[in-house]
């Protein structure tokens, strides 16, 4: 549950919604809100979950929600807990970048892409994660539509005019592919929950993953957040790292700041003192009871900055490591069990090739360690995050997590060079054993390590 403190800060983003919307489009659910009186709660599922996000265009050589099925067991296996699929809409023609377009370009909220599937296709994909014991999540392109948006013709007026009185792309950017909604109209906020409504109530599907979730009024979020717990408790994700968002609309945020950081030091462009000014920053901003996303790649870095491994090199393991034991909710991008060693383009056809998914089983250990140590859990219902000093604090990162019966100590030499340390300080002191290898081992201040350029030790005490 959100932290009370963080509640009463809602009055300062809340607005009520129009009480109904003349839009044809409306249906039966019902817009209007008083999200005053809701209080974010975060599913008691998500405590020791994970995500894993599909790029369902490149997954398999047919590019459907049926050919993706076949996928799902192995996912499951692997420990997968929710999948979060990239937009599944019809794509824009009209001003269509590339050959396919992009996903983000959204020509009906209500209808799945022809290329995809039907939307009987997706509500059996969904009914089959359900069995599975897996939660689904759709990308939500809330700021801007396609040109050719059926929304466009019905609902002229729900668009952003520019100077000369013509609708226009999202100002500051190059998605001249895409039209900006203009969030004053209350017609157009109450059309846009009640898509949102329709994928909850007529797909069963159990929240949303937020495109440019920064870009859109908070307000506009913390009445959807409570429109669509009304009719089910829903898990919201924001593209967006901001606290005011986290507030009373969503559960968890991309850990941006910190992936920047995991990449600079894989550069060697910085050491890890940034990381300790980061969480002595961030917790003065954010709750310990959000859940920062933490990952090494997704589809943007992907296509757009490289792989992890163009991004990361030899560091990338031990950066994925880092992403699912600090405070956070970890994600893997389709293919990283591969791994996934080119960058998938964004507008064509570009399939994963897939072989003998050889980090199947490394992922599959981390998320059981996720799912076990309740120290490493989200938000909080896991340890806080406490900094071991050592005698090489620029070039390891070490530190303890505890709560309750569970105690761990992570060590990270995050550096291009092996490394040789004492352990310092007072309060992580126990037995424990290493997670990988399962040696016990007595770990206290003055404890010697030697450890090899970009590796890591973890220690579980339960």
């Amino acid at each position: 549950m959100k932290n009370l403190i963080k509640f009463s800060l809602l009055a300062a983003f809340v607005l009520s919604f129009a009480a109904a919307c003349n839009c044809p489009d409306q249906g039966e659910q019902v817009a209007a809100t008083d999200a005053s009186t809701h209080e974010l709660v975060n599913p008691e599922w998500s405590k020791n979950a994970n995500i894993y996000e599909v790029n369902l265009r490149q997954y398999t050589q047919e590019g459907t929600i049926n050919a993706f099925v076949a996928h799902m067991p192995r996912l499951k296996e692997m420990g997968v807990d929710v999948l979060w699929f990239m937009p599944i809409h019809p794509i824009g023609e009209l001003n269509r970048k590339g050959g396919m377009g992009s996903a983000y370009s959204v020509k009906d909220y209500k209808a799945v892409n022809p290329d995809y599937g039907t939307l009987e296709d997706f509500n059996a994909m969904v009914a089959k994660a359900h069995e599975l014991g897996m939660k689904v999540i759709i990308d939500w392109v809330a700021n801007h539509s396609a040109w050719d948006n059926v929304w466009v013709e019905t609902n002229p007026e729900f668009y952003t005019l520019d100077s000369a009185g013509n609708r226009t792309h999202p100002a500051g950017t190059d998605w001249y592919d895409t039209m900006d909604f203009n969030y004053d109209n209350k017609d157009m906020r109450a059309a846009m929950v009640n898509a949102l409504q329709f994928w909850i109530t007529d797909a069963d599907i159990d929240g949303f993953r937020c495109d440019v979730a920064g870009h859109v009024p908070t307000d506009f979020w913390d009445n959807a957040r409570f429109a669509l717990d009304t009719i089910k408790p829903v898990f919201m994700l924001a593209e967006h790292e901001g606290p005011e968002i986290v507030v009373n609309a969503f559960d968890a945020y991309y850990a941006w700041d910190l992936h920047h950081k995991m990449n600079q030091i894989a550069k060697g462009e910085e050491n890890v003192s940034v990381l300790d000014n980061y969480y002595t920053n961030h917790y003065k901003e954010f709750m310990h009871s959000d859940y920062p996303m933490t990952f090494t790649s997704n589809h943007d870095e992907n296509s757009w900055n490289g792989t992890e491994f163009e991004r990361m090199g030899d560091a990338a393991e031990v950066m994925s490591v880092l992403s699912y034991t600090v405070p956070g909710f970890p994600l893997i991008y389709s293919g990283q069990e591969e791994p996934l060693t080119k960058r998938l383009l964004f507008f064509e056809k570009d399939q994963i090739e897939w072989k003998n998914y050889e980090k199947a089983d490394y992922y599959k250990k981390l998320n059981a360690l996720k799912h076990n140590t309740e120290a490493l859990w989200n938000g909080e219902f896991g340890g806080e995050i406490v900094r071991i000093n050592t005698s090489a604090n620029e070039q390891v990162f070490a530190f303890s997590r505890e709560i309750n019966n569970s105690k761990v100590v992570a060590v990270f030499n995050l550096s291009a060079k092996a490394a040789k340390f004492e352990l310092t300080g007072e309060g992580y002191e126990g037995e424990y054993s290493e997670y990988f290898t399962k040696e016990k081992n007595s770990i206290a201040a003055g404890n010697a390590f030697e450890m090899e350029a970009w590796s890591y030790k973890l220690f579980i005490n339960e």
